[in-house]
């Protein structure tokens, strides 16, 4: 058996100020100086342990290779071991405890040159693989592989309980050619509580550090990583991922619930719903509604609950509020189950200023522009990512890839694009500061979008990626290779302040303001658009969508249930925020559940299953979505009835199908109107948000009209109908050889066991 020896040729010991920085947790290099070092002879062997007063260099199986002498600084050992040693481990005594541990530098690096080559390039689109705290087994030896980028720290520490926080004991190796620490900390497992402990550039403690790349965090107002590794997930959804490409087609149907996971539905004493009770509730429910996909405001986990998730700290972490990681795979896995996609709200365009967060992460503005006019948001208090880093860039680029790839959700949407877009979003003249060329666009930024769907687009080809851009920026949803910014689609604000605008109007009104409802289509195809009614529309004072509706409590609902008949067969798919299907009266608060007693009250339940209905009628109507982006799936009937505010339009699809719809903005009954289609037949009454079932006054057309052979609105053919009051009505043919069509539409009967058709005219 080899044993440790004092020899006079061999100098073990670390003097001054090595043994000092190692004592003061200063020094930079532990692996120089830390575990076995070959010398002549044999090895030489240190340890740092705090608290051990004896240390003892032991085999795998426990028989002493020799003692370590106490030597330099306290808990620091050291000694020489003769001949051949093997793979060794540490025994420790503190007055009559004694306990065994591995050591911790004996491990060689984590980061493959590769990695390292690939993360320094701003290439690895998979950092999640090895950045964060992974549970792993090295050399037989269980334990868990740490990294964090940090390139301007002196030193960089994982702390936690099990180490009683002490940063001097497990300082990290600095990977000079990427900027990353690494270290392997033997015997710990998933469920243990760390952060990172920095020294910046100018040797100050920092406050300790959440993992930038945590893949689970505690529950807030605690602000610890855990480590936990990537989701452990069996999933079941192959079927489902094997056709979800459709939805890249804009010519497929799209209608999307956006859901605050917090504040959908609560449990018993007001409690968190978790993810496997919504699991349960929220997709029967969404698949009941008939929508086509869920939108998950931000589901990374954000300290302040009242930001929503817009404020996230662990873009890598679904939050904690709501259960584990498994929690949510388990979640979208049933959603994907009932065949509903799975959007996600995701947030790369700023983060808030929490010590524990990304600001001045190493000492340096490291995941911030350094330039406030750039790095710091006035409105929001927080700060914007430094686009033009290649690291930085590579980071949220691979976050975003890190829930198409783990989570299997099916898109992205893109918060606040504008903001990142442009210079001067929100600041003043001389505020802000010219790109290269002179102008206001955020060049890097812009480069930044393009990768992210250029990645989305190569890695995950049946995945979308959607837009909140709230200005005229050009070609956000056209490919990069035509110039574009590679988008899926847009969010159309204008559509939703004029539309919001007009239908706030007095219907005496509206007449002056018709053409807040038909600018839209100037502009229509510009981009491949959604139509939103998102939260932003239902929060800070502004009430709720059905609060907005002008008139008594009938004609509130009347409109509302109009307007949305307008939504659902305009040009465009669709996005509704949580509760406005069924007429939430309460402006949103996110610190309650949705007011789901209302739905015992007729009217509430009458837009809730008018809202089904019109999912339905737009799934089963290719008139109504294939051409949705598409300037042949549209053509206005009659614009010109501005004094009855009554608007009229065809929507078409690829084969020749169609569907008329007519909206009647005022309270007024128009019995035989008279209306241009373009063939003759029978035009069934598909959907009247006037009929009872919605809690309308169901005047109607008795299931339908025969076209005639009348001159109308330039068209060769019409129909004589009853508009009803405040109300959306729409018409698909039963059969349309007449005008040498074959196609037959699909069936547009909605309602189980009730007609979504008014009975008559009363």
């Amino acid at each position: 058996m080899s044993q440790t020896s004092s020899h006079a040729s061999v100098d073990h010991r670390l003097h001054g100020d090595e043994a000092a920085a190692l004592s003061g947790g200063r020094h930079e290099n532990p692996f120089g100086v830390l575990g076995r070092h070959a010398t002549e002879g044999g090895s030489i062997v240190r340890a740092f342990r705090p608290g051990a007063t004896r240390a003892e260099v032991i085999d795998a199986k426990g028989a002493v290779l020799g003692t370590l002498e106490e030597g330099g600084t306290e808990g620091l050992f050291s000694g020489f071991v003769a001949g051949d040693m093997p793979v060794h481990r540490f025994r420790f005594t503190h007055g009559e405890v004694t306990w065994e541990e591995e050591d911790p530098y004996r491990f060689g690096t984590i980061l493959s040159d590769l990695d390292a080559y690939l993360m320094a390039e701003g290439t690895h689109y998979k950092l999640y693989e090895k950045l964060g705290a992974h549970p792993r087994t090295l050399d037989g030896v269980e334990g868990v592989a740490f990294a964090v980028w940090a390139p301007d720290a002196r030193r960089v520490s994982v702390v936690g309980n099990f180490n009683a926080w002490d940063g001097r004991r497990h300082v990290m190796r600095k990977r000079i050619e990427a900027g990353v620490f690494e270290l392997f900390v033997p015997s710990l497992a998933r469920g243990e509580v760390y952060k990172f402990e920095i020294v910046g550039p100018h040797g100050e403690i920092l406050p300790l550090k959440a993992d930038p790349v945590g893949f689970r965090q505690e529950l807030a107002p605690s602000t610890a990583s855990i480590v936990d590794g990537l989701v452990q997930h069996e999933w079941q959804d192959d079927a489902f991922r094997a056709k979800s490409a459709d939805w890249q087609d804009a010519s497929k149907p799209v209608s999307v619930y956006e859901v605050h996971l917090g504040s959908w539905k609560r449990g018993d004493g007001d409690s968190f719903l978790d993810y496997d009770a919504l699991a349960k509730e929220l997709v029967d429910y969404v698949r009941e509604m008939c929508f086509t996909h869920v939108e998950f405001m931000p589901v990374s986990e954000h300290p302040f609950y009242g930001s929503w998730g817009y404020q996230p700290i662990g873009l890598f972490a679904p939050t904690a509020r709501y259960g584990t990681p498994e929690g949510f795979a388990r979640l979208v896995d049933a959603l994907h189950g009932a065949d509903i996609g799975v959007l996600l709200d995701w947030v790369p365009g700023h983060f808030p200023t929490d010590v524990h967060g990304l600001g001045r992460f190493d000492g340096t503005s490291l995941y911030e522009h350094a330039d406030p006019r750039r790095g710091f948001h006035k409105d929001w208090n927080t700060l914007i990512y430094d686009y033009g880093r290649t690291e930085v860039k590579n980071y949220l680029v691979a976050n975003g890839l890190y829930w198409l790839d783990r989570f299997h959700v099916d898109g992205l949407r893109v918060d606040a694009v504008a903001s990142m877009l442009y210079l001067d979003y929100s600041r003043s003249h001389g505020e802000w500061e010219p790109n290269i060329h002179g102008g206001r666009e955020n060049l890097e930024a812009m480069a930044f979008l393009k990768e992210t769907n250029e990645q989305v687009g190569s890695l995950f080809p049946n995945a979308t990626t959607h837009a909140e851009e709230s200005t005229s920026f050009p070609n956000v949803s056209r490919p990069t290779y035509a110039g574009g910014l590679g988008f899926h689609f847009k969010w159309n604000m204008g559509w939703m302040h004029d539309t919001l605008h007009f239908m706030q109007e007095d219907p005496i009104n509206r007449k002056y303001h018709l053409h807040h409802m038909t600018f839209g289509m100037v502009y229509a195809y510009s981009e491949n658009f959604l139509l939103p009614l998102s939260h932003d529309e239902v929060v800070y004072g502004k009430g709720s969508i059905l609060g907005k509706m002008p008139g008594d409590r009938w004609q509130k609902f009347a409109n509302l249930r109009c307007y949305y008949g307008f939504m659902w067969t305009h040009p465009g798919k669709k996005l509704l925020f949580m509760g406005g299907e069924f007429g939430q009266a309460a402006e949103w608060n996110h610190d309650q559940s949705l007011d789901w007693h209302l739905l015992d009250q007729p009217e509430h339940k009458g837009v809730q299953r008018l809202v089904r209905d019109l999912n339905t009628l737009y799934r089963g109507v290719p008139a109504l979505y294939e051409n949705d982006c598409d300037p042949h799936g549209f053509e206005w009937v009659d614009t010109s009835n501005v004094d009855q505010s009554v608007l009229a339009y065809l929507r078409k699809d690829k084969h020749g199908g169609a569907a008329l719809v007519v909206c009647n903005f005022t309270p007024n009954v128009h019995h035989g109107y008279r209306i241009g289609v373009p063939h003759g037949g029978f035009w069934e009454e598909a959907l009247n948000t006037d009929a009872e079932i919605y809690a309308g006054s169901n005047v109607g057309n008795m299931g339908g009209v025969e076209a005639e052979a009348i001159h109308a609105n330039g068209r060769p053919y019409s129909v004589s109908v009853t508009l009803p009051p405040l109300a959306t009505v729409v018409f698909v043919p039963r059969r349309a050889a007449s005008a040498g069509i074959t196609h037959e539409p699909t069936e547009t009967t909605v309602a189980p066991r009730e007609s979504a058709v008014a009975e008559g005219a009363v």
